[in-house]
């Protein structure tokens, strides 16, 4: 018999074992229909633009069993691959949940794919049907030969299936080993790298992600970074149907409409990545400076006593004292953020904790769909990405005399591997289950991950020390001149094999309006020397790029570190 402190979040599945699921963990189906079973009055998606639109889970279900009917009747099988693509919105929901009742598997693609892309990925996932917004059906719909398509309209959840819908009868029941969804990994050239997830691999990171976590049915998710994103689709999408929460589906990272949707709708937990929390949290700090050296000095006087409070008795007096600051982010209601999709400067991650907001980071890949880490809001750390999750093993291989070597993972959530790429598989993943993450890191001892960097990205010096481009990239965030930077490696002298280090800037519009290039020139050099004076003198940056156009980015806000290296290569 379990006692009150050996509960686990999944133990709330197991009253279900046995008549709604049978293996180890129910597939998404199963879990879908078990949710309806236990909060079918609560509300699931709702949006507000272009209108408002809200289904609670007993609405959804038929629905997305009417839209798995027509699917089903055009012919499509357990296994078959269908592409499921649009902006984010009621109707992406429906149109992916459709595509699991049918026993399918979804492949979604980026929206911002150009259509050149989005039909190279579509033949080489083998999909035989689309579920995709009218503009980019009308550009690729002639190249590519489907069973069936539908089209996601802006303006609707999915009045544009109903009156096709038909009796629903159960496929061919799926395992919770087979795929659920191929998720293609952004910055993806030449073979393209599917990452295959299977139903397991989704539902038990749902649950084990949760030992770090409380989350509850009453929580309101909010997703704007773009849905097809592993972080999006699992950690807001899929993570709030597991428990019977809602999400509230933004559709643009435009900061004005955010701060309606988190009013509107009541946002609890709001996921985000580097770049969007800094400019947050930058914002409110400008905003006070503002009104003054005395004010400002008082806030951040008592931000700080807030903070001391909170990590020493775990009292949360931030959300009462600053609860005019949290109304301005529209945060008042928020119960959580969290950070993923890269590493967080500790001066946003402990203000926001000072305000008041329970702020924690994440780590994952999209190969591990993608939860690995994630900081208990009750014992977090400020400079990690979190603690290993249930269920989950983490090893560094081949450390440095820092500690610091390739990040291993293995548990439940590890992908099956490559789609029709069998050599890749073998490249990251062993016979024994461990993934090569190809990040590198270290564990304390509490098995906290320290992140680093990426291993192909490492900068060697001519002294032979490992140079972590993120970990410079870091020390520029709350820099609100810079747009975008891009650390890389360069070889300053050819009779030597080691590398010195460069930075190339985008500064942003508002700094560099009306200035000269020189000005700007100046201001930047002028930051880095800044940044230098932090750094160890092997590691500071020596020459400075400027450039008047946007570095190339992936939809998660990631700058192309290979794009950019390639493109200001130095001859």
């Amino acid at each position: 018999m379990r006692t009150k402190d050996s509960f686990t979040p999944w133990d709330k599945l197991y009253p279900y074992k046995g008549t709604m699921y049978h293996a180890t963990w129910p597939t998404l189906k199963e879990l879908f229909e078990i949710t309806v079973e236990r909060f079918g009055s609560r509300v699931c998606w709702k949006e507000f633009v272009p209108k408002p639109v809200s289904y609670t889970y007993s609405e959804a279900l038929p629905i997305v069993k009417g839209i798995a009917s027509w699917l089903l009747g055009s012919g499509i099988r357990k296994g078959d691959k269908v592409i499921v693509s649009g902006k984010n919105s009621v109707a992406w929901g429906f149109g992916y949940f459709a595509v699991i009742f049918a026993g399918a598997t979804v492949v979604p693609l980026d929206n911002a794919l150009s259509d050149e892309d989005f039909i190279r990925l579509a033949r080489f996932s083998d999909s035989v049907a689309m579920i995709i917004d009218s503009k980019r059906l009308k550009n690729v719909a002639s190249d590519l030969p489907m069973k069936t398509v539908a089209c996601l309209e802006e303006n609707g959840p999915a009045e544009w299936i109903m009156h096709k819908s038909a009796e629903y009868v159960e496929p061919e029941p799926c395992s919770e080993d087979d795929i659920a969804q191929i998720l293609f990994t952004s910055g993806t050239t030449g073979t393209p790298k599917g990452v295959m997830l299977t139903h397991r691999n989704l539902v038990s990171d749902i649950f084990l992600s949760q030992a770090n976590m409380n989350i509850f049915e009453t929580d309101v998710f909010y997703a704007i970074l773009p849905i097809h994103h592993a972080y999006t689709l699992l950690a807001v999408f899929l993570e709030a149907m597991g428990v019977g929460a809602s999400v509230v589906f933004g559709k643009k990272l435009v900061v004005s409409q955010m701060l309606k949707d988190l009013k509107e709708g009541e946002v609890t937990m709001f996921l985000g990545v580097p770049m969007l929390f800094n400019k947050m949290y930058g914002a409110v700090m400008a905003g006070l400076k503002q009104k003054g050296r005395l004010v400002y000095g008082t806030i951040r006087g008592l931000m700080g006593i807030s903070g001391w409070l909170k990590r020493t008795f775990g009292l949360n007096v931030g959300k009462h004292w600053f609860k005019f600051l949290l109304k301005r982010l529209s945060l008042d209601t928020n119960r959580i953020c969290i950070c993923g999709g890269g590493p967080l400067p500790a001066s946003t991650f402990r203000g926001f904790n000072e305000l008041g907001i329970d702020f924690v980071q994440g780590y994952g890949l999209t190969e591990t769909s993608p939860i690995t880490h994630l900081n208990p809001i009750y014992a977090f750390k400020e400079s990690s990405v979190g603690k290993v999750v249930a269920g989950t093993e983490c090893k560094i291989v081949d450390p440095d005399e820092d500690g610091n070597g390739l990040i291993f993972i293995r548990g439940p959530q590890v992908m099956k591997g490559y789609y029709k790429h069998p050599e890749a598989t073998a490249e990251v993943l062993d016979q024994d289950g461990w993934l090569n993450t190809g990040d590198i890191g270290q564990v304390d001892e509490e098995n906290y991950l320290f992140l680093s960097g990426r291993a192909k990205s490492v900068i060697v010096s001519e002294g032979g020390k490992n140079i972590f481009p993120e970990e410079i990239e870091d020390k520029f965030q709350l820099y609100t001149e810079i747009e975008q930077l891009c650390v890389i490696g360069y070889i300053k002298d050819k009779q030597s094999a080691g590398e010195h280090v460069r930075v190339i800037i985008f500064p942003s519009q508002a700094f560099a309006e009306g200035k000269t290039a020189e000005a700007i020139q100046e201001r930047m050099e002028q930051i880095v020397k800044e940044v230098n004076a932090t750094l160890l003198p092997y590691k500071r940056i020596e020459m400075v790029t400027v450039v008047d156009e946007p570095l190339s980015m992936t939809s998660s806000k990631k700058v192309r570190r290979a794009e950019v290296s390639k493109r200001y290569e130095i001859a």
